[in-house]
């Protein structure tokens, strides 16, 4: 079988990656090929073998493995292309990553062309073909006025595509930050936020209400609540899913029992991605396979997954919206 769902039956990984993909959750600094970075670099970063016991682990190992090497201008260029290069390694064509509103100042000189430009050369360079969607990233740990002073750079600069919130889940109320998503969604930016990886059903549901999330990024703890799901299927919320990183952290106990398999059948909107590559050896085409090899989904349901993270989702047509009829 000359196809995805015959790739997936066979186990066939090299073939699994011939096929398009997204990856719409990769997180660009954690997410590129370790393969390149070795070539690059010489660093040698090998991922968890085992699943971590909590956040602060996580943390421990990008300290060993990548503690300060990667903190100048020069080589956060470098992981931006290597991002590039794991995802035409992996058959990804659409890719959503970005930069978190502190690294502009600290990387790119509080530019935000140069920022875009560094994108949009490594873009360039290594994969041309990939549709690049380019994200704006808040860290919830970050005090409210500072996210704004930083996002004073990036707004009306047409060539953001969405804004994802991330950090940890109760490091500050969701609802600090609707001014925020209130501007970003007279802005034209597709909403996304952290949600649910950690906290409960109810708080996907707020954050989604809270903010106009149009996604979120895992969202898996909807799958203890009925109403949140079918909530989350009724208004088209889509959940990008990360199952190696949920198994990894400790979040979900395996593969074969991953919520999203209950997602799909629910009918809510989910895609798989990577999360971040270099810690979870997660790329998107081993978590198709692997869900498929622990009987999570059928092959044909992960082909249908595929193909629906592949369909282009509007920019909302927010982007007729002018920043300047914005207004507080």
């Amino acid at each position: 079988m000359g196809d995805f769902i015959g790739a997936l039956k066979q186990r066939n990984l090299e073939s699994v990656k011939s096929f398009p993909k997204a990856d719409l959750h990769n997180h660009f600094v954690l997410g590129g090929s370790r393969q390149y970075l070795r070539r690059m670099t010489g660093a040698e970063i090998e991922p968890v073998k085992h699943p971590l016991s909590s956040m602060d682990e996580m943390h421990a190992w990008n300290r060993r493995n990548l503690g300060d090497r990667f903190d100048t201008s020069e080589m956060r260029r470098l992981l931006i292309r290597a991002a590039f290069q794991q995802a035409r390694d992996d058959g990804v064509t659409v890719l959503e990553i970005g930069e978190d509103v502190w690294g502009l100042g600290e990387f790119f000189h509080n530019d935000v062309e140069e920022l875009v430009g560094s994108f949009a050369a490594a873009q360039r360079d290594i994969a041309p073909h990939i549709e690049l969607r380019l994200q704006i990233g808040l860290s919830r740990h970050c005090p409210i006025g500072y996210l704004e002073e930083g996002l004073s750079h990036f707004w009306g600069n047409r060539a953001f595509y969405s804004i994802d919130l991330y950090g940890d889940e109760l490091a500050q109320p969701i609802e600090n930050f609707k001014s925020i998503y209130r501007r970003a969604k007279a802005e034209g930016l597709r909403l996304k936020a952290h949600v649910g990886e950690w906290g409960t059903a109810e708080d996907v549901r707020r954050a989604v209400e809270e903010l106009e999330l149009d996604e979120v990024q895992h969202g898996i703890s909807a799958v203890h609540d009925a109403a949140e799901v079918r909530f989350l299927a009724d208004h088209h919320i889509r959940l990008n899913i990360t199952p190696s990183s949920n198994v990894l952290l400790g979040r979900v106990p395996s593969l074969s029992g991953h919520p999203v398999g209950r997602l799909y059948r629910s009918g809510v909107d989910v895609t798989i991605n990577s999360d971040d590559v270099l810690i979870f050896d997660s790329d998107v085409s081993k978590e198709y396979l692997r869900l498929y090899e622990a009987g999570c989904l059928s092959a044909e349901e992960l082909d249908d997954i595929r193909k629906n993270g592949l369909k282009a989702r509007e920019k909302i047509d927010r982007r007729d919206r002018r920043a300047d009829s914005y207004s507080v």
